[in-house]
């Protein structure tokens, strides 16, 4: 699913909920006032303010669907995730109002008219409108793996919760058992606080940069040992940006492999995780020839112009020298060990394999750096 696809759905479930919601603010409030229901006229209310939720949650969208720039390499997606905070926030807020409320009519039971019955249905259509939107808009966060429309979703499922509330005040009322809307709304209003908390939690671990969870990584783990060529991994990170997931890593190869052979192990690793893990969608694999997590023992030794430089002055006397036909450096365990390639046609009676090996073999005890030099002859 393109970024455009994604951005499409989450714009399109928002203006519907918006809709919807509008529609159940102006029922609830007019049938509310002509059926005497103050719980009813204050869930319209309730209705009316989701709006601006809703507001909030297209926004987010818009600017979190947007594509990478120059400012933004890795996407805009944390829009959504700090809408996603607010959110979670409000819903906390929701829950401890519903609650204290609630709590103070227990406490203050207060007198009130007894409404009409055009009440309960009103209450019972808002129900299934929230519901409704609930399960449309849990759908498509599922689908794009947005945590923001997954916030929306249970704020929509909130709302629901809130018109059953209503609902049993009104039938309560009618019955003569009043109390037990404030007791079905305490109740109520402690599931909706939870998960407030649980989306604002996991919003708030996302913008540290949290790891995935450990089960996750072991499954990455495995995918990635599993790729031939790949000896050890060491130094894995992870975090989350919007529902997706980034992955740094470094793997060991062989330490005598060339470099496009290392190169390709690095993008088989990457492809494989992409195509393994739905939710990772940016894999970067740095390649090491040898474990320096701890300390980085090759970090002083002199690059290739360097130590050419100071090899072809002690070599400047050996004729085998000139007629190098290639140069390999092998960083390992803070040393090098350097490879040379010599044409095979050099060697003759007077000039043994063995006694160029010991002409260049010179600058093992001169150059401190120097682990071992080893000569190869080619056609």
């Amino acid at each position: 699913m393109d970024n455009d696809s994604v951005a499409i759905q989450k714009q399109r479930v928002t203006l519907v909920g918006a809709a919807v919601n509008l529609l159940l603010a102006v029922v609830k409030i007019v049938v509310g006032k002509s059926a005497n229901s103050h719980a009813l006229i204050a869930d319209g209310i309730h209705s009316l303010s989701d709006l601006l939720t809703d507001l909030l949650v297209w926004v987010a969208t818009h600017y979190g669907s947007q594509a990478v720039d120059e400012d933004h390499p890795y996407g805009h997606a944390r829009f959504e995730t700090v809408a996603t905070v607010v959110l979670g926030g409000l819903l906390m807020l929701v829950g401890a109002g519903i609650a204290w409320e609630a709590v103070s009519r227990v406490i203050e039971p207060q007198i009130s008219l007894q409404p009409g019955v055009i009440a309960l249905f009103a209450a019972l259509f808002s129900i299934l409108a929230n519901e409704g939107l609930f399960h449309y808009t849990f759908r498509v966060a599922k689908a794009t793996r947005s945590r923001l429309l997954e916030a929306n979703a249970w704020h929509h499922r909130s709302d629901s919760i809130s018109s059953i509330v209503v609902l049993v005040g009104i039938g309560g009322s009618l019955l003569g058992i009043e109390a037990l809307d404030d007791f079905a709304a305490i109740v109520v209003a402690v599931m909706i606080a939870k998960i407030g908390y649980e989306l604002l939690k996991e919003s708030v671990s996302e913008l540290v940069d949290t790891s995935l969870p450990k089960e996750r990584l072991e499954e990455i783990k495995e995918a990635i040992r599993g790729v031939d060529g790949v000896t050890s991994l060491h130094f894995l990170r992870t975090r989350s940006m919007g529902g997706e997931a980034l992955v740094d890593v470094h793997i060991q190869v062989d330490s005598e492999i060339t470099v496009s052979e290392g190169h390709l192990i690095s993008d088989t690793v990457k492809y494989s995780l992409l195509n393994r893990f739905e939710e990772v969608s940016d894999v970067l694999v740095h390649v090491d020839p040898e474990d320096d997590e701890e300390v980085a023992l090759n970090a002083s030794l002199p690059l290739r112009k360097e130590l050419e430089g100071k090899v072809q002055a002690i070599w400047s006397g050996v004729e085998a020298a000139k007629k190098l036909k290639k140069i390999n450096l092998h960083y390992l365990q803070g040393k090098v060990v350097v490879e040379v390639v010599l044409p095979l046609s050099l060697l003759s009676k007077v000039m043994t394999a063995e006694e160029v090996e010991r002409q260049l073999k010179a600058v093992e005890i001169e150059i401190e750096e120097i682990a071992e030099v080893v000569v190869y002859f080619s056609r």
